[in-house]
């Protein structure tokens, strides 16, 4: 049967109404999936979801997750078909479109219609990583059965995330197409497109996502400073994506051993020219962003330099050129600074996103970039969804093919204080799962 709008997702016969059961069986609700899942692959959660959920009335609970475009949203099953097949399957939904894609695009539990409050969709976000919606049958559901209806979709959503990777079904339920090896390298090695806090909000997005060469993107957080980064290899072949993953780690491992930037940079230019003889090199950013007074430092190594989107306004970071890393031209050594504003977001982007041309020769440029992002900045949507849409155009405006990587990393500052938790939530685009609240 096709979901397309979410209202067709019965078969005919009337559901049970919500009986909200006692705290104690709803805990133990919980307890026992947990239990369940310690000894169950990815493949069987659906099951072990259907047997617990139904204790406290939540029935027919199935798992949609999204593709890696973030176009449709697909039910978890034990053996998906391989990536490439033709066309939308009948049980697939459009994320546009769509009363599921709403909830998964906006971070919100919704009935399937306005008459229909018998089922229901229910945003599946790990951290602030979207990663699709549950279905759930909850007839006469309130404010408390939605309450649980966040809550189980937040424990299921862990679990997703630490099956997934062990799981080739998941791999290839969210492909569409088939995916080339360096591709695969890089997927496996970057962290999660959304992270957030009261302070800080990062969100990176890359096309083509089955086709991607030699862009790569890093971030991390200890609570007080952001490290992130950004390299784009040469070429567009296999050793562009190795060059990218060997620069990265290289990255990780002189941070995590306590270099800065500028040993850090000199650090992957050592192992580069180890390797490739200073045939192979990557352009790059690496960024370090004080979250307890907005001080960021940057390097900025024959890459196109950050930029800060402010209010309604864009502030250009100029800094010093550094050579590229791996070519053997010599290490950055000029660590650049800016104070940011609360509310600043930095961007960090390959040239895939602004040299691209449409099929009739113009090019992208940063000037529409910006504009993009500036014109859905009073849209209120979550973060992660104005850069899905960003991407979405991105493609549109290129006839759905790229023809080099497109990355972009945006990275928003809060302020020292944050935001209220509730604002962030909002920004970010996950559900309340703390109290509980009524239909509006």
């Amino acid at each position: 049967m096709t979901f397309d709008s979410g209202s067709d997702l019965g078969d005919g016969a009337e559901p049970e109404e919500y009986f909200p059961e006692s705290a104690t069986e709803r805990s133990a609700m919980l307890g026992a999936l947990i239990s369940a899942s310690h000894l169950s692959p990815l493949e069987e959660l659906p099951e072990r979801l259907s047997e617990q959920a139904a204790r406290v009335g939540l029935t027919d609970v199935v798992i949609y997750l999204v593709d890696l475009q973030q176009d449709l949203l697909s039910p978890l099953t034990p053996h998906p078909p391989p990536a490439g097949g033709a066309g939308l399957r009948p049980e697939e939904i459009r994320v546009e479109g769509t009363v599921a894609g709403r909830a998964f695009q906006h971070g919100e539990v919704l009935p399937a219609s306005p008459a229909d409050h018998d089922h229901w969709w229910v945003p599946l976000v790990n951290g602030t990583d979207r990663l699709g919606v549950l279905r759930v049958t909850a007839p006469g559901a309130d404010a408390a059965a939605q309450l649980d209806m966040r809550r189980l979709a937040g424990l299921v959503a862990l679990m997703v995330v630490s099956k997934r990777g062990l799981s080739d079904s998941y791999s290839r339920l969210v492909r569409r197409r088939r995916m080339d090896v360096a591709t695969e390298m890089e997927w496996r090695l970057m962290p999660s497109r959304t992270f957030a806090t009261e302070s800080l909000m990062i969100s990176a997005l890359m096309e083509p996502a089955y086709e991607v060469s030699g862009d790569v993107y890093d971030y991390a957080f200890d609570g007080r400073i952001a490290q992130l980064a950004l390299f784009d290899a040469m070429g567009h072949d296999t050793a562009a994506g190795l060059t990218g993953n060997l620069a990265l780690s290289t990255a990780r491992n002189a941070r995590r051993e306590g270099a800065g930037l500028t040993a850090t940079a000199a650090a992957v230019e050592r192992v580069l020219l180890k390797q490739f003889s200073g045939n192979r090199f990557v352009t790059g950013i690496l960024a370090e962003l004080d979250v307890t007074t907005g001080t960021l430092q940057w390097l900025c190594c024959g890459h196109p330099p950050p930029v800060v989107v402010r209010g309604h306004s864009v502030v250009h970071l100029e800094c010093p050129p550094a050579p590229p890393i791996g070519a053997g031209l010599g290490s950055a050594d000029h660590v650049c600074r800016k104070e940011l504003e609360p509310g600043d977001r930095l961007l960090l982007y390959t040239d895939g996103i602004t040299e691209a041309r449409s099929p009739s020769g113009e090019e992208f440029g940063l000037g529409r970039f910006i504009d993009f992002l500036l014109r859905h900045q009073a849209d209120a949507l979550p973060v992660p969804e104005t850069l899905r849409r960003l991407i979405r155009h991105h493609l549109e405006y290129h006839g759905g093919r790229l023809n080099d990587d497109a990355t972009v990393l945006l990275a928003e500052w809060h302020g020292p204080v944050g935001l209220a938790t509730e604002e962030t939530r909002d920004r970010a685009g996950i559900p309340d799962i703390d109290e509980a609240t009524g239909l509006e």
